[in-house]
């Protein structure tokens, strides 16, 4: 049915009022605004009565209720400009205009607070070791404080009280004249624009701030490591080392051989290129260098004992030793590698067989005061000792005359007389081999024929001839099964040997040296493939840095292995990679560290650390400039010791690091095991491991760490997974131990904002090392001059301990800028103040600068590469540490005028050292 339109009458709209009349009635009315039910009934409410309120008559009438506080009568104004009932009389504008500045003092009901979480916390490693648990507050945006859109509903609903009544009629009312009417004390718009100018207020101090601390400028740089709070990073680096992945990962690099250079280190690169990638670390890149490398033939090796009926040497084997150990190349893939020694020369000699010991160069004087003439000869001599360097056992019987040399592991030192033997125990077995290289990596390291600049295609070569990385008389490797027999026909030739030559070989009743005319005649062989051009490949991986991307700190690993390498480097292999896993995880989050963390799986550091050196030569000024610190993890696990080699300036965090690390079998930190031992120090870098180059070539602050134990089957087929699952780490918790240490110390050195360098101690440890050096220099030239020390010797031993005390007084001047830097974050509420962010940068590049500055670019003399005033090998010290290696050679070889210029040299390298760490600080006459 239809509806009746008759029903539906039009009302027109009601006359607009001028502005006077609005506001003439608006004070004075009561009446209550309700919206019409419907267009039957509008004429019986009081929409009819005006827009704005009321009628004039109405306003006096007290009676009515007025308007609810906070209500606004509405506007005849519309965004519709064809409304019926818009108006366009010019008369009006300025009623409009007065209307429209009420409006737009209303405020959006639908707006909500805001915040922002920007901030950096400096945690319990963040600020300086002496105070720590300063924390940087979040910054938050200004919070404005809306109208909520229901309570101003329920106050439209409202009736007035009699207050509010009374509030209202004592107001003043605005002249009809005026273009804008001030609020009225107590009225909305009054509160609005108090609350207004208030926000402004606030937008913009919150303006000043931004520039005044530099928010955008240091914040953009630590967004990304900022939101994580530090102590929360490192529980994560702690709980999320997984000894499971460890053991996944040495288990399939253990699976098959990777010799430097071959197709098995070739897919082992590829491998670790491969985890790089899928644990999301960027600029990830191979680098390839071509060096000198050998690798034995099957057929081309022999140890030999001739029967000499003849007299000529030229006799027919009598016997020959086994020289490969027993086949346990079960589950290999591919064979089971060749004994050789690496960068051996190559040769077939036959000489008399000389027993000489640990192969020392006083073992070989004690050899020729016997009366036994060594020329042509091949010298028997046992691994360990003194001398532990094979490579100077070799270099010292070739200076001693011999034609030939064989080194093999002594029960006595790796065997059965020490504990039980692999693959049950630590200990060589009796058919265990040392491998190893025998080339001079404390007179030359890196590659033999590019000694100083990295061996890329198209650069010099130098001939093997010419380098002084080469020994030039043949060797191999024996297992003690092979020496017994070879000691055995020694017996009654030559001299009893001292009680202290006498090892633990059992069948040998007696030891004798043999000699020059009744020894057997041995035959030594050494045939090999030589590649002077061979391709090795280095993989890195990188997280950048978000303040300091340039600055690196490098953690790097050697992948290259003579057999299976389950210690030998796999166990440090494992670890980087499971700190690469996690790290990866961080960055996965969102987190970035101040400064970029590099990973570096190097290759053939078994043949002479080539690898990293090479990587070293070609990038040198990068490293001298940028490089802040580098981590070497070699063999990292063989036992439950752990032993930690290092520059100075990483004492002070190590102990806070191992103060975290709990031992789950001594339920003790490490550092508590640490000091039960009186492990008071870090130990000295020598040679043997990749932080040799940067170090010693670049003055890259390096820190080496392992867990030892009392032996294991070094460079031997015996160095397998099952020996690591069974002997070396079964639960390889030591792995998950060294991987918590190490993961901590990497965060610590990348996002720390003060570099934790211990400056201080380092300072004392120079002061310590002159001490010694001291004595030592005055105990030498007393000997050799039988005298007293010379005149211009204790000058310049004078000028080095007064540079050493330079440093002490520069170090204690530096690190006051630390303290400042504190007091400023403490007292801005734990914000960097504009400016100090620089500053801080640049504390932290001088810090790393220092090492770098005791470098002499000429290098030691006759060992140019190495160039460390403090820290190297000395000449015949191998791996072992000799600080001032350059004084200490030049003594040792007996020209005192060398020795004096070397001393005062050494000292005017520290001293500029030290004045280059206080420049800024304080006058260098202050530390002169």
């Amino acid at each position: 049915m239809a509806p009746d339109k008759s029903q539906f009458r039009y009302e027109p709209a009601p006359p607009i009022p001028t502005y006077d009349e609005a506001i003439a009635s608006g004070a004075g009315s009561h009446t209550v605004f309700e919206a019409p039910h419907s267009p039957l009934d509008a004429t019986d409410h009081t929409e009819g009565h005006s827009l704005l309120g009321g009628t004039a008559s109405s306003s006096s009438n007290n009676d009515q209720p007025r308007p609810p506080r906070g209500y606004r009568p509405p506007t005849v104004e519309t965004d519709d400009e064809g409304e019926p009932w818009g108006s366009d009389d010019d008369s009006d504008s300025e009623a409009d205009h007065v209307r429209r500045e009420m409006q737009e003092m209303e405020i959006d009901d639908s707006s909500h607070r805001s915040q922002s979480s920007w901030g950096k916390r400096i945690g319990r490693f963040s600020l300086p070791r002496w105070k720590w648990g300063w924390r940087l507050p979040q910054i938050s945006l200004p919070r404005f404080r809306r109208h909520d859109a229901n309570a101003s509903l329920e106050s439209a609903t409202t009736p007035a009280t009699n207050n509010d009544t009374n509030n209202s009629n004592n107001q003043e009312q605005p002249s009809s004249g005026s273009r804008f009417a001030f609020p009225t004390l107590g009225s909305t718009a009054l509160f609005l624009m108090v609350a207004r100018i208030l926000a402004l207020i606030l937008l913009l101090g919150f303006v000043y701030l931004i520039f005044v601390y530099d928010v955008f400028g240091n914040m953009s740089r630590r967004l990304g490591s900022g939101m994580f709070n530090p102590s929360d990073i490192r529980d994560y680096l702690q709980n999320n080392i997984s000894a499971n992945q460890i053991k996944d990962n040495v288990q399939h690099f253990t699976s098959y051989s990777h010799v430097a250079g071959t197709e098995g280190d070739y897919a082992l690169m590829e491998d670790i290129e491969l985890l790089f990638r899928k644990y999301g670390l960027e600029d990830i890149s191979r680098d390839t260098y071509h060096v000198y490398l050998n690798y034995p033939k099957a057929d081309g090796r022999a140890v030999e004992i001739i029967d000499d009926k003849a007299g000529n040497g030229k006799g027919k084997a009598v016997w020959s030793a086994k020289l490969e150990e027993n086949d346990r190349s079960t589950g290999l893939i591919g064979h089971q590698t060749l004994a050789f020694h690496g960068h051996s020369k190559t040769g077939d000699v036959r000489g008399r067989l000389i027993y000489a010991n640990y192969g020392s160069r006083a073992d070989f004087q004690r050899i020729k005061d016997l009366g036994i003439k060594t020329d042509g000869a091949i010298a028997l001599v046992r691994y360990y000792g003194p001398q532990a360097d094979r490579a100077l056992k070799v270099k010292a019987a070739e200076l001693a005359g011999f034609a030939g040399c064989l080194i093999y592991s002594d029960p006595a030192d790796d065997g059965f007389t020490k504990g039980d033997t692999a693959p049950k125990g630590p200990f060589m077995p009796a058919d265990g081999v040392q491998r190893g290289s025998v080339s001079l990596m404390s007179w030359v390291i890196g590659d033999v024929l590019t000694p100083g600049w990295g061996s890329k295609d198209g650069v010099p070569r130098m001939k093997k001839e010419q380098t002084k990385g080469l020994v030039k008389i043949p060797s191999l490797p024996l297992a003690w099964r092979d020496a017994k027999v070879l000691l055995q026909h020694l017996k009654g030739k030559g001299h009893r040997v001292p009680d202290d030559w006498v090892g633990g070989v059992p069948e040998v009743d007696e030891w004798w040296t043999g000699d020059h005319e009744s020894s057997p005649i041995v035959r030594l062989k050494n045939d090999q493939d030589e590649k002077e051009k061979q391709a090795i490949w280095n993989v890195y991986g990188s997280i950048l840095g978000i303040e300091q991307e340039e600055k690196k700190v490098i953690i790097g690993n050697h992948r290259d292995a003579w057999t299976l390498g389950a210690a030998d480097p796999h166990s440090g292999t494992a670890i980087m990679l499971e700190l690469a896993r996690v790290f990866g995880e961080l960055m996965a989050m969102g987190w970035r560290p101040l400064r970029t963390i590099q990973f570096m799986s190097w290759d053939a550091e078994e043949y002479n650390l080539i690898g990293s050196t090479e990587f070293v030569e070609q990038n040198d000024d990068m490293l001298r400039k940028d490089a802040l610190a580098y981590i070497n993890l070699d063999t990292a696990v063989t036992g439950n010791t752990l032993h930690v080699a290092g520059s100075p300036v990483f004492k002070g965090l190590l102990m806070q690091v191992l103060d975290l690390v709990r031992d789950p079998y001594e339920n003790a930190t490490l550092k508590e095991l640490w000091e039960r031992r009186n492990a008071n120090d870090l130990e000295g870098l020598g040679a043997g491991s990749d932080y040799v180059a940067f170090q010693d070539i670049v003055g890259t602050s390096s820190i080496d760490l392992h867990f030892d134990g009392k032996g294991h089957p070094y460079h031997s087929s015996y160095d397998t997974f099952e020996w690591m699952e069974q002997v070396g780490d079964p639960d390889f918790v030591h792995h998950t131990m060294l991987g918590q240490v190490v993961a901590i110390i990497l965060y610590e050195l990348a996002d720390r904002p003060v570099l934790p360098f211990d400056m201080p101690h380092y300072a004392e440890k120079i002061r310590d090392w002159t001490g010694e050096i001291t004595r030592w220099v005055e105990d030498q030239a007393k000997a050799a001059k039988k005298d007293a020390v010379p005149k211009e010797l204790k000058t310049s031993l004078e000028s080095l301990k007064k540079a050493s005390d330079a440093v002490l007084e520069a170090v204690r001047w530096f690190v006051e800028w630390e303290h400042e830097w504190q007091a400023s974050v403490v007292s801005t509420g734990g914000w960097e103040p504009s400016g100090w962010g620089r500053r801080r940068c640049e504390f932290n590049t001088k810090m790393g600068s220092f090492e770098s500055d005791l470098l002499d670019s000429e290098g030691i003399p006759n060992r140019t590469q190495f160039k460390h005033v403090l820290f190297g090998p000395q000449l015949w010290s191998g791996y072992n540490e000799a600080y001032f290696p350059s004084i200490r050679d030049t003594v040792e070889s007996g020209d005192w005028a060398l020795a004096n210029r070397t001393i005062a040299k050494v000292a005017d390298i520290i001293k500029l050292a030290a004045v280059n760490l206080a420049r800024g600080t304080l006058g260098e006459d202050q530390i002169g």
